[in-house]
């Protein structure tokens, strides 16, 4: 059985895309067909949203289409009609209209194109048919949603306004979820049995065909098809082309998108996405143009978070984007050792400066109280600021906050002065002095594992005992483990205890003040329980790493953590965004994906937990 609810994804490279349900009928805002980025990869539009699609034949019609509206209307029937889905090698629509006819419809964006090309087939039947596509358009933020009005410009004699369109997703989040659409007519094809129908959207100004210029439509299209499924048909296997969507252009560089429909290139997700969606693929002339390109945004020691959609003005607000910076150099260098990679030598006196600096500012201090304490440890965070990846902020409410010395956070601090230190001796005593320092502090004998924040506010000796599964870095996830055995594989057990979930880490223990099990309701509602027991798929790949490590990695324990960990993705790449992994979960059974459908560290994390059990186990 088809579920039309499940969301599919095309991207462009330059952070336009365009997506939808398989149903047809949009849920989100974000559902469009031709949404296209102005300053690549910010400043999106949606430009054209859906379409009305209809077959004739012999004096019967047969709706291709469904939309919802409001109050709750599926209309007209077309997702009746459909038999068949696949997104490989894109999303390929089947519609049978009785027992000898059926319909496909293809939809492709060719790679770095602000366009997307859509093709309908007749399979059987005997003809004529007569296609009918009506388009509805907006033109409008891909944030916002847009309303019948007077300053419409339709440049066409026919004016008409599709009225209503009801987003169940957005409804379910708590947000405006109706919307107005216009459309200045339509489109028809007369068509006989395998003669294709194609329509290209394009907002890049590169198409210039008219539509009575058909020959040329039809060449440009054939062009295009094959071009773009060679260029897929490159790629070894279904995650590495899924990878794909989220590298796009910034500037003369690279950067990748934290996730779609609604996040942009934010600096902490990069960095961890990096490396699955470059490194575990191979790509490691992209990994290092995207590191050299963020190389230049380093400010007093701190990478930007993230580029705001519109403006250029970034905002550097995170505490473990620059180390999370840090180790994706290290691993690219590592990475490109081990595979013979050539790297310029600009490039890599590029990125050395860079981890240089940030090093410098963080151990002198910089924004947000961030500075190295006299324990060799990273003290950061100031009222009213969320520095580290748990920053859920609805007003001036921080959900959690994690003011003094977060966890891992020290993990990272220590990995980067570790690895640093190996060719710049400067950074090796207070690596020594930190580890010392971290064992001695975060032991939470009682619980047998690790407090989430010592020196809470900066008061010394407070510690946060909630069990989070911010401690699994101290053992997995980071190039270095910072625990002696027994504490490392205690610490393991408390983590899979509490919170571990086939698709992820719950982000705090059930048992823990203010648990909540599913992330649902509005923007309060959802923010109070995003880091309060949301389940993250990204943490996956600390934890079996981390599970590996204490284990040994022997072959014995590769072919178990693969047999107990990764069936549960592999079923999740067939639902909710197919062919990706979502950005959050709820905490408890039936674990319903939930946040962002297509999530870039989640993916990522994926491609570098599978890479990490086979090429172990290879070994």
């Amino acid at each position: 059985m088809i579920d039309l609810t499940s969301e599919w994804l095309e991207t462009d490279g330059l952070g336009g895309f365009a997506s939808g349900t398989v149903g047809g009928f949009r849920t989100r805002r974000y559902h469009a067909l031709l949404l296209t980025a102005r300053r690549p990869p910010t400043d999106r539009v949606v430009l054209v949203n859906g379409f009305e699609a209809a077959i004739e034949v012999s004096q019967r019609r047969y709706a291709l289409s469904t939309q919802f509206y409001e109050p709750g209307v599926y209309y007209p029937d077309g997702q009746q009609r459909l038999e068949s889905f696949s997104i490989d090698p894109w999303p390929t629509w089947r519609w049978q209209l009785d027992s000898e006819m059926s319909v496909e419809l293809e939809l492709f964006i060719p790679h770095e194109r602000a366009m997307t090309v859509l093709a309908w087939r007749i399979v059987g039947g005997q003809g004529p048919f007569r296609l009918s596509v009506v388009p509805l358009i907006s033109g409008r933020d891909y944030h916002a949603l847009h309303n019948e009005n007077p300053a419409f410009e339709f440049a066409a004699s026919i004016k008409l306004w599709f009225r209503n369109f009801l987003y169940a997703t957005e409804r379910e989040r708590g947000l405006d979820f109706v919307e107005d659409l216009a459309s200045p007519g339509g489109f028809s094809w007369d068509l006989h049995a395998d003669e294709r129908a194609i329509w290209m959207l394009a907002a890049d100004g590169q198409t210039t065909q008219t539509a009575s210029d058909s020959a040329a439509v039809e060449a440009s299209y054939h062009e295009l098809r094959h071009r773009e499924l060679e260029r897929r048909q490159q790629f070894p296997t279904h995650l590495h082309r899924a990878a794909d969507a989220y590298l796009v252009r910034r500037g003369t560089g690279k950067s990748i998108i934290a996730g779609y429909p609604w996040f942009t290139d934010w600096g902490r997700d990069t960095f961890i996405s990096l490396r699955g969606i470059c490194l575990a693929t191979g790509r490691l002339v992209e990994a290092g143009d995207l590191l050299d390109a963020w190389a230049s945004t380093i400010s007093q020691g701190m990478m930007p978070n993230r580029f705001p959609d519109h403006g250029d003005q970034a905002e550097y607000n995170s505490v473990d984007a620059s180390l999370w910076y840090v180790i994706a150099v290290h691993e690219y260098l590592r990475t490109a050792r081990t595979a013979g990679h050539s790297i310029p030598t600009s490039q890599r006196s590029n990125l050395q400066q860079a981890v240089i600096s940030i090093l410098e500012g963080y151990s002198a201090g910089t924004r947000y109280g961030i500075r190295c304490d006299s324990d060799g440890l990273l003290a950061a965070g100031v009222p009213g600021v969320q520095l580290t990846w748990m920053d859920a902020k609805a007003g001036d409410w921080v959900v959690t906050p994690r003011i003094g010395k977060p966890v891992e956070i020290q993990a990272l601090w220590l990995n980067a002065l570790a690895l640093t230190g190996v060719s710049d001796h400067r950074w090796r005593a207070t690596f020594e002095l930190g580890r010392r320092s971290f064992r001695e502090r975060f032991w939470n004998a009682p619980q047998g594992c690790l407090f989430d924040v010592i020196d809470v506010d900066h008061q010394a000796g407070q510690v946060d005992p909630a069990i989070r599964p911010n401690q699994i870095f101290a053992v997995g996830g980071l190039p270095i483990s910072l625990l002696e055995p027994p504490q490392a594989a205690q610490v393991v057990d408390c983590v899979a205890s509490h919170l571990l979930t086939p698709l992820g880490l719950r982000s705090l223990s059930p048992d823990g003040a203010g648990y909540r099990g599913y992330y649902l309701g509005d923007v309060l509602q959802r923010d109070g329980a995003y880091h309060q027991g949301t389940v993250w798929p990204w943490l996956m790949g600390a934890f079996v790493e981390a599970w590996v490590r204490v284990r040994n990695g022997t072959p014995s324990v590769m072919a178990q953590a693969r047999q107990q960990f990764l069936p549960a993705f592999e079923q999740q790449l067939q639902s909710a965004g197919l062919g990706h992994i979502s950005e959050i979960t709820d905490a408890e059974p039936p674990f319903t994906p939930r946040g962002c459908p297509f999530q870039a560290w989640s993916l990522g994390e994926l491609l570098r937990l599978k890479e990490l059990l086979v090429s172990s186990h290879e070994g």
